[in-house]
């Protein structure tokens, strides 16, 4: 089925793609993105192929059953922060000097997300202790192994395994025992229903991460993650050390600012806080050096 959106405010879709999706493309054409997931009420995978045509218009093939066509392109619409509307997001820049430079530079650069906070959970266990690099390599092999096919043209795509896949697999290659457990937890979750977008996005921002930190192995700095790029929330401070030493950066502060004073300095950004700051990531990250400490990711706790 094909869907199309014309987005509200500026939005580029390869300057995204570039920055921070690196999806698959199509050997015929290179400007499509393919992005493959299971799609949430866990009865169907799909693949959705996106382009951008010359007047900004957003067009996109879904490929799975149609019943679950809808439900997967408006996946993809979040996945690309365009289930918002944008247009208060240029009129931010306007009024802001810091963040409409930032905007320039990155061409109103909009945050990615996980397909899912059932995604973005698994991937976070997988992926704690080890490299980025490593944790993809992983999810695409298990996608490969455990995850449905989903045919585009003449190419095959494969998608993370569905939640009642993952509750069955006893064993993953290149991952701890002991995170088997925690992904049986997370695939239980999802099969209940309230580890999705819509669900976790119903709930007070304290809540839902109250209610994720219930998960096994799951603490502070995974429990915002799944929240902020998995659910996704247009308006929120996350209270990490990259975000403050970024604050600390970008507004010259002679020392690292507490969460407090981040939310002070934050406020105006109301009600685009999470884009401002995740642009705000970006040129910490690429323009100012990252992080100053390496050890900025707290231990998750191991229940």
């Amino acid at each position: 089925m094909n869907f199309e959106i014309t987005p509200s405010g500026r939005f580029d879709l390869s300057n995204t793609n570039h920055y921070f999706g690196g999806w698959l493309t199509l050997n015929a054409d290179n400007q499509a993105i393919v992005m493959t997931f299971p799609v949430e009420g866990w009865q169907d995978s799909a693949a959705v192929v996106l382009r951008q045509d010359d007047t900004g218009k957003i067009v996109g093939e879904v490929i799975c059953a149609d019943q679950h066509a809808q439900a997967a392109w408006q996946q993809a619409l979040a996945a690309l922060s365009l289930d918002y509307d944008g247009e208060g997001w240029n009129a931010l820049g306007e009024k802001d000097p810091l963040i409409g430079r930032l905007q320039a530079t990155y061409k109103l650069l909009r945050p990615v997300l996980f397909h899912s906070p059932y995604e973005a959970a698994a991937a976070f266990v997988i992926g704690h202790r080890l490299s980025i690099r490593q944790g993809r390599v992983i999810r695409q092999a298990m996608a490969k192994e455990y995850g449905d096919q989903v045919q585009v043209g003449d190419k095959s795509f494969y998608a993370f395994p569905r939640p009642e896949v993952l509750k069955k697999i006893t064993s993953i290659k290149g991952v701890s025992p002991l995170k088997i457990p925690r992904l049986h937890g997370i695939a239980e979750a999802a099969l209940e229903e309230w580890l999705s977008r819509n669900a976790i996005r119903a709930m007070p921002e304290e809540e839902a991460l109250k209610k994720i930190r219930t998960l096994k192995g799951i603490g502070e700095f995974f429990s915002q993650g799944i929240l902020y790029r998995g659910a996704g929330m247009a308006d929120a401070v996350p209270d990490d050390e990259v975000t403050k030493q970024a604050f600390q950066r970008a507004f010259k502060l002679k020392e690292v600012p507490n969460h407090e004073t981040v939310l002070k300095l934050a406020d105006p950004w109301r009600p685009f806080r999470m884009w401002a700051t995740v642009l705000l990531h970006v040129w910490f990250r690429r323009e100012e050096g990252g992080p100053t400490r390496p050890s900025y990711r707290p231990r998750e706790k191991r229940a």
